[in-house]
């Protein structure tokens, strides 16, 4: 058990409260992490402790027993248990030191953490990183693979993160003898921390890697494909899993979130998943009907236009819009526009004239207002 279990409040360095929920830790970590990750703030020291920090911090709490294991410890310290303040150290208050280990041993198995038995660091997740994708609409609607391009720390291709040049041996630390930990106190009773010479890794190099410098990353610019699936949102994001920061001491890599920006159409636009287009007719076509060739992602259909239709009426093309993720498709809204035309020859003005002898007296009688 590391002395930082009882002389710091993982809780208060994370920002959430004691009863706070597994994902409600993760994603106080994230935030922290990503605030002070030595490569948002190089050469700052501070960062850099506040980072180990927040690491610790997050590896004994994200496990679900490690964490009730530090539950227990903090509040038998807080009650002064036998070493808590004013006992001395440890023992006083009525308990002797060689009671401790049937003491805790009625706390889920805290017992077994004491009596000189020793846990190195455990493993540190790899911090998420964050990437954006620019998408043409038509492959947001129909799906794609994209190339993304990730800045920021990565397993070095040097030693393939061992932190150690090629051709030498890691040795084990002659610090710790491997355990990745140093024990304090005597007898039965003792508490350990974190091996300040191998940070808990139990091994050492003894010719660190000339690119990494024996930390086993690197930061480059990595090209990640990802799978975009179809029908996705402008303002989007896709969780790629572990292909985000390597993680330390064995720990796993953090996510990839790649954001997911979305290109304009020339001619359609979209709402939830349904597509829309305006199409032009002309005022024979409404007044009399016609069949009209509209466009859509898949090809061209016909429409039938009814006789008499209204500038500015919509007809529902089924099926023709965006892919569900819950399966089926979204619908086509075609809006018909009469088209004016902007200049007329001699014949059509003619023809408009007498048309505009035939045409009712009024049609914005329904606009007047008696008083």
């Amino acid at each position: 058990m590391d002395r930082e279990w009882f002389e710091k409040d993982f809780y208060a360095i994370l920002g959430v409260p004691k009863t706070a929920s597994a994902g409600e830790i993760k994603k106080a970590y994230r935030k922290l992490a990503q605030e002070y990750h030595p490569d948002a703030n190089p050469g700052n020291t501070a960062a850099e402790e506040r980072f180990k920090e927040v690491s610790h911090a997050y590896s004994v709490l994200s496990d679900k027993e490690t964490r009730q294991q530090y539950d227990q410890a903090k509040e038998l310290y807080a009650s002064g248990g036998g070493f808590g303040p004013g006992t001395g150290g440890f023992g006083g208050s009525g308990f002797q030191v060689e009671d401790l280990g049937d003491l805790l041993g009625g706390f889920g198995g805290l017992g077994d953490l004491f009596g000189g038995r020793r846990q190195g660091a455990g493993p540190i997740p790899g911090e998420h990183l964050y990437s954006t994708v620019n998408l043409a609409f038509t492959e947001a609607i129909s799906g794609t693979t994209a190339t993304v391009a990730v800045d920021g720390p990565s397993v070095c291709r040097t030693c393939s993160g061992s932190g150690a040049e090629p051709g030498t041996a890691m040795t084990t630390c002659p610090r710790c003898g491997g355990s990745g930990s140093i024990a304090l106190g005597q007898g039965r009773f003792s508490i350990s921390q974190t091996c300040d010479v191998c940070h808990g890794t139990g091994r050492t190099v003894t010719t660190p890697c000339h690119t990494c410098g024996g930390n086993g990353t690197q930061h480059r610019v990595r090209s990640i494909k990802v799978r975009i699936p179809a029908g996705i949102k402008n303002g989007a994001t896709i969780r790629v899993a572990g292909k985000g920061a390597p993680g330390r001491n064995g720990g796993p890599a953090g996510d990839l979130h790649v954001r997911v920006h979305v290109g304009r159409h020339p001619l359609f636009t979209r709402r939830k998943n349904n597509l829309r287009i305006t199409v032009p007719v002309t005022f024979t076509e409404a007044a009399l009907g016609a069949d009209i060739v509209v466009p859509t992602l898949d090809g061209k259909v016909t429409l039938r236009v009814p006789a008499g239709s209204d500038s500015g009426k919509t007809f529902r093309i089924k099926g023709k819009g965006v892919p569900s993720a819950k399966g089926g498709r979204g619908d086509l809204l075609a809006t018909i526009e009469v088209a004016v035309p902007d200049e007329l020859d001699d014949d059509t003005r003619s023809l408009l004239e007498q048309l505009k002898t035939r045409e009712p007296a009024n049609v914005r009688s329904h606009l007047e207002v008696t008083s």
